[in-house]
């Protein structure tokens, strides 16, 4: 039993310990904000080799978002958190966000992702900015190795005029879980 608990924590640990690595307090915001926004080109960089469709998408949206987030389930019990930036087309203004996920359902192991939204109307795109965004359900299976990811969900449409894409970094994850995600300002940066 004592080695089971060993495990559970172990495998709890370390991926928190790595993400506060990331983003831990003893970055300054602007070294926070920079590392997001090295985040953000790379990712784009990705997306637009990867589906070359999705450029012309962006230019012509009225907004988008780009997040990370690294994401640890363990047996029953899921969680992660991340940060991104949402840029205004029209404007050119970026804000700050932070997302957390938490979920259940079977699964084990540690995934490193990126989520896009792409925004068709500005009320979907001011609704992001000022009240957030929650989303239910997830079934995936995807499986990296080294320093290119290989996992790659395509674009879910939703009938309101927003986007999603996700791509996979790097991680091994297999899981059916009922997740919660939420999407929010992030006030230390903004």
């Amino acid at each position: 039993m004592n080695l089971k608990i060993a495990s559970f924590l172990v495998l709890i640990t370390l991926p928190v310990a790595a993400i506060a690595g990331l983003f831990g307090d003893d970055k300054t915001p602007d070294q926070q904000r920079a590392e997001i926004g090295q985040m953000r080109d790379k990712t784009l960089t990705r997306l637009y080799r990867e589906q070359s469709d999705t450029k012309a998408e962006i230019a012509r949206a009225v907004g988008y978002a780009v997040l990370d987030n690294t994401g640890v389930h363990v047996l029953v019990v899921s969680g992660g958190f991340g940060h991104g930036i949402a840029h205004d087309n029209k404007s050119g203004k970026e804000t700050y966000m932070k997302m957390y996920t938490a979920g259940a359902g079977p699964g084990l192991g540690i995934k490193d992702y990126r989520v896009i939204f792409v925004f068709q109307t500005r009320d979907k795109f001011d609704k992001f900015l000022n009240e957030g965004w929650g989303a239910e359900g997830q079934a995936d299976a995807a499986a990296t190795t080294g320093e290119k990811g290989g996992g790659r969900s395509g674009a879910v449409s939703i009938p309101d005029g927003v986007s999603i894409y996700q791509l996979t970094e790097k991680g091994l994850a297999l899981q059916l879980t009922i997740q919660g995600t939420k999407y929010s300002r992030n006030d230390e940066l903004n």
